[in-house]
C-alpha cells in the first residue's frame, strides 16, 4: 500500500490503447487514449447522461442499481466506439473518507501497523470492513532549519490516509466485469483531477469540482493534497429551484439553464438572480476553505482551477471572477493530450467535464511503460 489510492485489481497483458472511466452521479464519461511517438493521443471519447437510466429527467443526479449502470457503460462504450477491454476507473470521493494525520516516529516496517491503529480514530467503521490506504505527505526541507528538522523528527511524519468500504468497491467491481472490461486500478477521483489540470509547481491552487449531485473542493500545494471538502449542492440544485420559482417542469429548467445560464432569457429575466444565489453558497464555502487553509498554513491559494460539468454554465467564470480575489482558469485536460488542431476550440470547452476521465487514462497509460 505504497502508493496513495492505488486499489488494484488484476493486470492482463499490454495493450495499445487503454480507457479512462469517470462514472459521476448524472453522466458516465470515457476517454480513450494512446502512446504514439511519446506523446499520449486521443482516439475517442463520450459522454451519457444516466437520468434516463433512472426514468428521470437529463441533467438529474441518480443512485442507480448494479444492474442499469452496466447497461449504461455497454452503451457509452459502443457509441463512442471504443477498442480496448483495458482500463482504469475513477471512485467518486463521497465514497471515500480522506483523513490527514501524524503518526509518532517509527520504522518502515511499522508503518502500516501504526497508520491502522491511528486510523481507528478517524473512520466509523471497523477496520475490516474498507480498504485502507496511504502516504506521506513530503515537507518543505529546504526551508527548515537543522534544529526544526531534528524536532520534526522528533514529531512523526505526517500522512494522507484514504478509505474505501469494500462493499462500494466490490459494486464497482461487478459493474466492470459485467461490463466486459478489465480496470488495472481504481482511484478516488480527487487524484485523477489532480494529475491532469494541477501544474506541480511550488504554487497552491484549489480545485473547485461542480457535479451534479455536490460541488467537490480540493486544495493542493505543490502537487501533493492539503485538503478536501464536498459541499451538498450542484448544478441539479440550481436546475431544481429554477424549476420551483419559475412554476415550470425540470426538463424546461434544465433546458433553460443550459440554454441562458447568468445570461438570462427573454421570457423570465429573474433566472440570474435564481442562479446567483445558488452559486453564491458555493463560492462562500469554497472561500472559507481558502481562508481555514490560508490561517493553518499561512499561506495563499495563487489559482482556482474549474472543473466539472456544472462550471460550464454561461456567466459561471465572470462571476467566479467577481468572488475570489486571485486569478481562475477552466481545467484544460484535453491540452495534455494530441488532438485534431480543427476541433481545439470544442475540446477546450468540454475541458472541464473530461478532466477524471483523462487523468485515470493517463496514469493506466503510464503503466504500459
Amino acid at each position: 500500500m505504497a502508493s496513495m489510492a492505488s486499489f488494484f485489481g488484476s493486470f492482463f497483458d499490454k495493450p495499445t490503447s487503454v480507457i479512462g472511466i469517470d462514472i459521476g452521479s448524472s453522466a458516465i464519461k470515457v476517454v480513450q487514449i494512446k502512446k504514439k511517438r511519446g506523446h499520449a493521443v486521443l482516439e475517442t471519447y463520450g459522454e451519457l447522461a444516466l437520468g434516463p437510466y433512472a426514468g428521470t429527467e437529463i441533467g438529474r443526479a441518480t443512485n442507480l442499481p448494479v444492474e442499469k449502470v452496466i447497461e449504461a457503460v455497454k452503451d457509452i462504450l459502443r457509441e463512442s466506439k471504443t477498442t480496448t477491454t483495458s482500463c482504469g476507473v475513477a471512485l467518486p470521493l463521497s465514497s471515500s473518507l480522506i483523513t490527514f494525520m501524524t503518526i509518532p516516529p517509527v520504522s518502515g516496517k511499522q508503518i502500516a501497523e501504526v497508520v491502522a491503529l491511528e486510523a481507528r480514530k478517524y473512520i466509523p467503521v471497523p477496520l475490516d470492513e474498507v480498504m485502507l490506504d496511504w502516504s506521506p505527505i513530503p515537507r518543505e526541507e529546504s526551508f527548515v532549519t537543522e534544529d526544526e528538522s531534528s524536532q520534526t523528527e522528533k514529531q512523526g511524519s505526517d500522512f494522507l490516509v484514504v478509505a474505501i468500504h469494500n462493499e462500494y468497491l466490490s459494486n464497482y467491481q461487478q459493474i466492470m466485469s459485467g461490463s466486459g472490461l478489465h480496470p488495472s486500478f481504481y482511484e478516488i477521483e480527487i487524484f485523477s483531477s489532480i494529475r491532469v489540470v494541477v501544474d506541480h509547481g511550488v504554487h497552491t491552487d484549489m480545485i473547485i469540482d461542480v457535479g451534479a449531485r455536490s460541488t467537490k473542493l480540493y486544495i493542493v500545494e505543490r502537487g501533493v493534497l492539503r485538503a478536501s471538502h464536498i459541499i451538498n449542492k450542484g448544478s441539479q440544485d440550481i436546475t431544481l429551484a429554477l424549476s420551483k420559482a419559475l412554476s415550470i417542469p425540470v426538463a424546461e429548467a434544465e433546458n433553460m439553464k443550459t440554454s441562458y445560464g447568468l445570461k438570462g432569457g427573454p421570457e423570465y429575466k429573474e433566472m440570474k438572480e435564481i442562479i446567483t444565489v445558488n452559486l453564491d453558497y458555493i463560492f462562500y464555502e469554497a472561500n472559507s476553505a481558502i481562508l481555514t487553509y490560508q490561517k493553518k498554513y499561512a499561506k495563499n491559494v495563487s489559482k482556482v482551477i474549474l472543473t466539472g460539468g456544472g462550471v460550464l454554465l454561461k456567466g459561471f467564470l465572470d462571476l467566479a471572477k467577481i468572488s475570489f480575489q486571485t486569478e481562475i482558469v477552466y481545467a484544460d485536460p484535453f491540452g495534455k493530450l494530441e488532438t485534431p488542431a480543427f476541433l481545439a476550440d470544442e475540446f477546450a470547452k468540454a475541458g472541464p467535464e473530461f478532466a477524471v476521465a483523462i487523468g485515470i487514462a493517463l496514469r493506466r497509460l503510464s503503466e504500459l511503460e
